[in-house]
């Protein structure tokens, strides 16, 4: 008797060879789109919003282009989740984890045609990892010497995230602003306390970090201009705050006020000021210099702060608003009957500063010296969009390497490395496991045919050459890109972050794998609309 088809009639159902042939499908399609993009010389993807010609980004960066897009395919879903989280943990190496991602799944397709069972395939794999990062772990540089020397290497990591990135050009300049950007953070990987702000104007080279906080806003009219602490011993007080300075009115719900006469109306208006009055007269109680508030403050309340002497900041945007607190260490106040328990941000200095036509204010001398600002400047937007995205993913793997202090050689050198440790892993097993080692040593190698690729060079002959570099003995060998050989990646300066290559293998072997035990996709009926809704 035939079992017949439990699912809604809507629902859909693909099993056994189907399902493998549709993850493969989505995954390979996936990793091929965005393979073009990896190295120094890949290309750049234009991403167009449906809302508009308008609305469009140039980018390279894979968590950037991946997040934009709209799949069905489940396989696809999963490796665009395995993009983010690699930019949420390291923020380098988004490109790298998708492609090698689906370099072991087209692999595990063919092992598959050959009749090699999947749990075989699975298993070959978490050893062949093991083996990788075993191998890569021993490579690995440890950086306990000088912390001058630790400079150096962070400098060299900065170069290597920014050669594949549009600062590639000014990647010398950037790299540095970026090393003097995390070593301000003393080891935190709290990126909030480096801000960003990105002007039109002038080119690349005229970007500049700024040791200390500003705020993209105007200083009210008739407040001071420009604020300093006569003693360092005692601060500039500034209140952040987040509450609402229009007319403190009386508001009754669904109510209304009915007046016979202009008298009554003034005295409405009378007492709607004594409150706004006694509103400022609190928020001065806490004896400050600066008040910043992220809603709009009015007039009268403008000329009541100016008639103190008292800074105002208003129509912070809440990001500005939430760095601003941060560095100057103050809570966000939204009430204000007691001063003694609010905790009031200090600074030495605030003033007024112009980039380009605007007019920005500078916080100096803020409690957390780590905090600073870096100032990008561009012809266009598109550019500052993905000069932004550039310098954030080196940020990102600066700050992480500050913590882990270890580090790895790049341009190919770490995977031709891990591919014969692999190899050699393989060599010594007796079963099955073997033949799928050696497809995880494959999908290592092809990362560097497709770095000679997209360069434009002959990946066979390159390849081979490192490969045979690697064999004898020599495991700094890497891709030298620009003269199109083989070359010593420790002299060329290419070095990346042992954290972000050791998140790359295995986020992808575990993607991998748990895309290889799927055997039922199951795609459920569309929730049925009730009457009336």
């Amino acid at each position: 008797m035939s079992s017949g088809n439990v699912l809604k009639s809507e629902a859909s159902e693909e099993r056994g060879e189907f399902s493998h042939q549709s993850t493969f499908i989505g995954a390979i399609a996936i990793a091929d789109m965005l393979k073009t993009t990896l190295g120094p010389l890949g290309m750049d993807k234009i991403l167009q919003s449906m809302s508009g010609v308008d609305s469009l980004t140039i980018t390279n960066d894979g968590a950037t282009i991946l997040s934009s897009l709209s799949v069905d395919n489940p396989a696809a879903r999963v490796l665009i989740n395995l993009s983010t989280t690699q930019d949420q943990e390291i923020g380098d190496g988004t490109t790298s984890v998708v492609v090698f991602a689906g370099e072991l799944l087209r692999m595990a397709e063919q092992l598959i045609a050959r009749g090699i069972p999947v749990p075989v395939i699975r298993e070959g794999y978490q050893r062949a990892s093991a083996a990788a990062l075993a191998a890569l772990t021993e490579s690995a540089n440890a950086n306990d010497g000088s912390e001058e020397a630790f400079r150096e290497e962070l400098f060299r990591i900065a170069m290597t995230t920014l050669s594949s990135k549009i600062l590639n050009v000014d990647k010398k300049f950037f790299a540095n602003m970026a090393v003097d950007a995390v070593l301000r953070l003393g080891g935190s990987t709290n990126l909030a306390n480096i801000q960003i702000i990105k002007k039109l104007g002038k080119t690349m080279e005229d970007s500049f970090l700024d040791e200390g906080f500003i705020l993209d806003k105007q200083i009210s009219v008739g407040c001071p201009v420009d604020l300093k602490a006569e003693d360092p011993e005692h601060p500039l007080r500034v209140l952040v705050a987040n509450t609402s300075m229009d007319a403190d009115k009386v508001k009754i719900f669904g109510s209304k006020a009915k007046v016979s006469g202009a008298t009554e109306l003034a005295a409405i208006e009378s007492e709607e000021r004594r409150r706004m009055r006694d509103k400022c007269a609190r928020i001065m109680k806490h004896d400050i210099n600066c008040f910043v508030n992220r809603q709009l403050v009015y007039n009268q309340a403008e000329e009541e702060f100016a008639a103190k002497g008292v800074m105002c900041i208003e129509h912070a945007d809440f990001d500005g608003i939430e760095r601003l607190s941060l560095v100057l260490d103050a809570d966000i106040l939204s009430t204000f009957d007691t001063p003694e328990k609010a905790r009031v941000g200090t600074c030495q200095r605030i003033h007024e500063i112009m980039i380009g036509e605007d007019k920005l204010i500078r916080f100096a001398g803020v409690p957390k010296n780590q905090a600073c600002t870096i100032v990008l400047r561009g012809a266009s937007k598109h550019l500052l969009d993905e000069a932004e995205r550039s310098l954030h993913d080196a940020l990102a793997v600066l700050s992480q390497t500050v913590k882990d202090r270890h580090t790895c050689l790049g341009a190919g050198s770490s995977e031709m490395l891990m591919s014969l440790a692999v190899s050699r892993e393989a060599d010594e097993r007796e079963d099955l496991t073997q033949v799928a080692m050696r497809s995880f040593s494959q999908a290592l190698e092809n990362i560097c045919f497709i770095l000679c690729e997209n360069a434009g060079l002959d990946a066979n002959t390159i390849v081979a050459k490192l490969h045979a570099a690697h064999a004898g003995g020599h495991k700094t060998a890497g891709i030298d890109i620009v003269n199109g050989c083989v070359g010593d990646a420790r002299e060329l300066g290419i070095v990346e972050a042992l954290k972000s290559k050791r998140q790359m293998v295995m986020s992808a072997t575990e993607a991998a794998s748990q895309l290889l035990k799927v055997d039922n996709i199951i795609r459920c009926a569309p929730r049925e609309r009730q009457q009336g809704q």
